[in-house]
């Protein structure tokens, strides 16, 4: 949930700080959903939909856990008369917004409320601690409260579910007067730096309200249009290129203090052999931490375009504390834990493969994704033959279009891959051109609800050309949009990502909504779970288009085409039979082998509580491979024999 995200939050110091971002004013916001409009594949202006969509993000942003308003106070703006929404679209090109100012205004009475019960909230656990009888539901309220009694318990309940969490080691002795004292002066710490950007006042009020109106605007636009905070962009851009610029640790903001707790492995921190997980920082640079928030913290660890950080660190010991000063250069480090891994399994004359794709990320100064595949393969290679494949996409959430392209291009000879169709109707044919093969053999892609974007393109390219087996749950994510996105240009004037069109597969097939059909059905710990696109609000519908397995070059100029005709055409990938004809067989096998498991079956009815030390469905996915191994080798000798 996102406001107990931002509660809890721990995070690793990692990035250089973006150059300082002007603040915005409300006439950035129309020139800035003017240039999405621009780019949207369906909306390109704004529409009383959009209007109303916009009204509602705008106070689910603000309490999505439906603590801090009640359903008599958002009923008005949820429920607008299209007089009201008239006035909306107006405000919007007049560059003035007084129905959102007075929503805004609403939220201010709604915070400053709460407030006084924290208040009373923070004397009642003074008093009683843990000997407090509260209920925590299980699950997030999906309406407003109807009364302010019942708004008043859910945010004492979801208060006190702070305290319980902060409590980890659930110790009866825990709870010292101290310790409480600190935890709701830290707890508040955190609700204001929440809140504080919904008061309108001080310094940056306008670059706040406009933030939350650009946020709103841009979501209400489809399922994947986002616009995103300078720091939001930060951590989006080193998740899409793995990697990122620090010292190499993890912090979180505890009672004591900013605790360090974790080190990057073969980052500067790590490397010093001078800092442990438990350390306190209580300087930078010279600069005493206290009375500091965490996100001046956050700020001092990027350096402020220094290259050296030194650290005063406070080492807690038995008896009595030690400090610590560790001077670290900040440098560029890879997050190698994010990247391509590898396994092998022997088996027979040879060995099985299997090899884990967590994203499909691309970085300026190291390998992509592609460039990790290619060496697990020849890595793999070395240690015996391989007789089979797994390539395990199940956490996959997809990453750059061009390495899905890439990566589905190792397994198959020149084709067409995916097919891009934008806003007015254009098209584009995404190649391979190389027509060398990889790996020719047994290929079984795992994938679950949570694969999804680009690890669907993979799926079902390989699907459809036949020459993979896609096992796991029923259907994929059903993410089939593409996005334009400004968050890896980091000298953008701002950042936003931007449903620009929609890809398909040679089939024509499009992944959106309906996702990628499992030839084999694997049950993964996703399984019992409502996860994919058409849960998502404003989701774009599916559609198709035609095959392009014959590929006819229409988008392909004349001095272009020869050489296609040439270099291109004669190595088309052919549609593949050998291994979809087995697909009945190895699905009765497979369908066998999981009902007939103890462990498979204790795992679907409590996949939260899977054993680290056994990975049953990849365990699946091997034996199906391994099926493929056998039934090919007596294919193979049935036909030697005629």
């Amino acid at each position: 949930m996102k406001f107990l995200v931002l509660l809890c939050i721990s995070l690793a110091i990692t990035l250089d700080a973006n150059a300082p971002r002007e603040q915005l004013t409300l006439t950035d916001v129309r020139d800035c959903m003017e240039e999405m409009f621009s780019l949207h594949v369906e909306t390109h202006e704004m529409t009383p939909s959009l209007a109303k969509r916009s009204m509602h993000n705008f106070i689910e942003q603000f309490d999505p856990q439906k603590m801090y308003l009640t359903e008599s106070e958002v009923r008005p703006f949820l429920q607008l008369s299209s007089f009201m929404t008239e006035q909306l679209i107006d405000s919007y090109f007049a560059d003035e917004f007084p129905e959102f100012i007075m929503l805004n205004t609403r939220m201010i009475k709604a915070i400053e409320r709460s407030r006084v019960w924290r208040k009373q909230f923070y004397e009642e656990f003074m008093q009683k601690g843990e000997a407090l009888r509260i209920v925590i539901p299980s699950e997030r309220a999906s309406h407003f409260a109807t009364s302010l009694e019942e708004l008043r318990e859910r945010f004492r309940s979801e208060l006190f579910r702070l305290f319980m969490l902060e409590n980890r080691q659930q110790s009866t002795s825990y709870w010292t007067q101290d310790r409480k004292r600190s935890a709701c002066l830290l707890f508040e710490k955190r609700f204001h730096q929440y809140e504080n950007s919904y008061l309108l006042t001080g310094e940056g009020e306008e670059h706040h309200f406009a933030m939350h109106l650009l946020k709103a605007m841009a979501r209400g636009l489809d399922a994947h249009t986002a616009y995103f905070t300078p720091a939001e962009a930060y951590e989006m851009r080193s998740s899409l290129e793995k990697q990122f610029e620090g010292v190499g640790v993890v912090l979180r903001e505890g009672l004591d203090g900013v605790e360090i707790t974790d080190l990057i492995k073969g980052g500067p921190a790590a490397r010093s052999g001078q800092i442990e997980m438990g350390d306190l920082i209580v300087e930078i640079n010279g600069r005493p931490l206290m009375g500091s928030s965490y996100q001046d913290v956050l700020s001092l660890m990027k350096g402020n375009g220094r290259r050296e950080i030194t650290l005063c660190l406070k080492r807690r010991g038995p008896n009595t504390d030690s400090y610590i000063q560790v001077s670290l250069m900040r440098e560029k480090m890879a997050m190698n834990e994010e990247r391509v891994s590898y396994s092998v399994e022997p088996f027979g004359y040879g060995i099985i493969g299997k090899i884990t794709l967590p994203s499909f990320y691309e970085g300026s100064s190291f390998s992509s994704c592609d460039a990790d595949i290619k060496e697990a393969l020849r890595s793999i290679k070395k240690q015996g033959e391989l007789l089979g494949l797994v390539i395990d996409l199940r956490g996959n959430l997809g990453g750059f279009l061009s390495q899905a392209v890439k990566v589905a291009s190792t397994f198959m000879t020149s084709g067409v891959v995916a097919i891009s169709k934008y806003a007015q109707g254009e098209i584009q044919y995404l190649r391979n051109i190389d027509p060398r093969v990889y790996y020719q053999g047994p290929l079984v892609l795992l994938t679950s609800k949570m694969s999804a974007s680009a690890a669907e393109i993979v799926a079902q390219a390989l699907q459809d050309y036949g020459i993979a087996v896609v096992v796991g749950d029923p259907r994929t994510y059903g993410k089939g949009s593409i996005q334009y996105q400004t968050i890896t240009d980091p000298k953008a004037s701002s950042f936003f990502k931007v449903t620009v069109g929609k890809y398909y597969t040679v089939s024509g097939r499009s992944t959106q909504i309906e996702g990628v059909e499992t030839d084999i059905h694997v049950p993964t710990k996703y399984a019992s779970y409502l996860i994919g696109e058409k849960y998502l609000q404003y989701a774009l519908k599916n559609d198709q288009m035609a095959p392009a397995y014959s590929d006819k070059l229409v988008d392909v100029d004349g001095s272009t085409k020869k050489w296609f005709q040439q270099n291109y055409l004669p190595f088309l990938q052919k549609k593949e039979s050998k291994w979809t004809q087995m697909v009945p067989l190895l699905k009765k096998n497979s369908d066998y082998r999981v009902s007939h498991s103890q462990d498979y079956q204790k795992f679907l009815k409590e996949p939260l509580k899977e054993n680290p030390l056994f990975d049953l469905p990849l365990e699946e996915a091997v034996n199906i491979v391994k099926d493929m191994v056998y039934l090919a080798h007596e294919t193979k000798t049935d036909h030697s024999r005629s």
